[in-house]
C-alpha cells in the first residue's frame, strides 16, 4: 500500500483548504504545512510594494527557512506539493523544501490555486529542485473544484 503525503504552503487559506480535498481524494494522506520560520505579515504579502518580503523574495528567488521537517520523508511514495501562484511561479519557499529532501523514485504531483495565472511556468522549475521524481501533470485547482472533478484528476494521472 502506498503513502502519501500533501504537503502544501499557504497563506490565505485556499491552498490548505484544497490540500485537505486532495487528502480526502485519494482515501487519506497525511498533511504538512510548509510554513516559514518567520510567519508572513499582511504587509509582507504586498505584492504591490515591490520593497515587501514577498517581492523582494521572488525578485532575488531568496528561499526563507523552513519551520518544520518532514518526519520519515523515506515512508512516502507519492508527494503532493502545493502552493499559490506568485509571479507566475511557485514561492520560493517550495523551491527550498524540494531542496531539502531525496525525492528520487518518488511520485510528485504539484498543485496550485491562482486567480489567474496558470501552473506550466512552476512547474517547470518545481522539476528541476526534484530531480529523480516520477512528476505528474500539475494541477490548477479552482476553490469551487468538486472533490468528484478532484478525484478524475487524480484518476486521469493514475494517482487513484
Amino acid at each position: 500500500m502506498s503513502k502519501k503525503l500533501v504537503a502544501y504552503f499557504s497563506c490565505g487559506g485556499d491552498t490548505a483548504m484544497i490540500a485537505k480535498q486532495i487528502a480526502k481524494a485519494v482515501g487519506g494522506a497525511d498533511l504538512f504545512a510548509i510554513k516559514p520560520v518567520v510567519p508572513y505579515t499582511e504587509a509582507d504579502l504586498d505584492w504591490n510594494d515591490k520593497n515587501s518580503r514577498t517581492s523582494v523574495e521572488m525578485r532575488t528567488l531568496e528561499e526563507p527557512p523552513i519551520a518544520d521537517t518532514v518526519e520519515n520523508m523515506s515512508d512516502y511514495d507519492t508527494v503532493f506539493v502545493g502552493f499559490p501562484i506568485w509571479w507566475y511561479i511557485a514561492p520560493t519557499i517550495v523551491n527550498g523544501f524540494l531542496k531539502s529532501y531525496d525525492f528520487t523514485g518518488k511520485t510528485l504531483v504539484p498543485f496550485a490555486t491562482s486567480g489567474s495565472s496558470g501552473i506550466e511556468k512552476a512547474e517547470a522549475v518545481l522539476q528541476s529542485k526534484a530531480k529523480g521524481a516520477d512528476w505528474r501533470q500539475g494541477k490548477l485547482i479552482k476553490d469551487d473544484m468538486t472533490l468528484d472533478e478532484i478525484k478524475d484528476w487524480l484518476k486521469e494521472i493514475k494517482i487513484i
